[in-house]
């Protein structure tokens, strides 16, 4: 079953001015483009899970736990912007 994109990663994406669609990419969740439609990157890997998916399953005390971890496990990756971790960052947790 392909990856769902919740209400909750549109916003994000709107929020910092870029447009999301399900990944044309093998393994990927999304992908962003600007708003001429051009491509930027793709993000997450499937079989991992984001804070909008944690939260609809499990709720979001458990979702806010995982997202802390995220952030210290990718820290390096997810500041360095117009990166993939830095849109994975913004749009999915």
């Amino acid at each position: 079953m392909p990856y769902q994109i919740l209400p909750y990663s549109y916003a994000r994406a709107k929020e910092l001015g870029v447009k999301i669609a399900p990944s044309t990419t093998r393994n990927k969740k999304i992908d962003v483009y600007d708003w001429r439609n051009n491509f930027i990157t793709s993000i997450g890997a499937i079989g991992y899970g984001d804070y909008p998916t944690f939260w609809k399953h499990f709720g979001k005390e458990y979702a806010d736990k995982k997202r802390r971890l995220y952030k210290i496990r990718h820290q390096k990756d997810r500041v360095v912007l117009g990166s993939a971790g830095y849109y994975a960052d913004q749009i999915l947790w």
